[in-house]
């Protein structure tokens, strides 16, 4: 099985950095770069999940407001680990790879 370690962690330090910002930091546009990372990482477990319903473009995760979007993208960030750990076998080491990177320049994009 694929070791998801390293996305959850870097989805666990993105969430705490969320929490932690100011509500005006978040209002300047962190909390949006958190949504949307959220919102891709949901889409892509959706894909993994369910690889039939993928040409419905899936289920949006909704904007429930910046003091949320630490949660949603720990949620997500969770999901899609746990679906790559447990999909069937495949290129997930690389998904995985790309997954890391896309939360990393998420948080670094978010200024937090």
């Amino acid at each position: 099985m694929l070791d998801t370690t390293e996305l959850t962690a870097a989805v666990e330090r993105f969430a705490d950095r969320l929490r932690a910002a100011p509500q005006s930091r978040l209002q300047r546009g962190a909390a949006a770069e958190g949504l949307a990372l959220a919102r891709e990482l949901a889409l892509w477990a959706q894909r993994i999940e369910e690889p039939g319903a993928a040409g419905d473009g899936g289920r949006i995760m909704p904007d429930a407001g910046v003091f949320t979007v630490a949660d949603q993208l720990l949620v997500a960030g969770t999901d899609l680990a746990e679906a790559l750990r447990t999909a069937p076998a495949g290129p997930r080491e690389r998904e995985l790879g790309e997954a890391v990177r896309l939360v990393r320049e998420a948080a670094e994009r978010s200024g937090l």
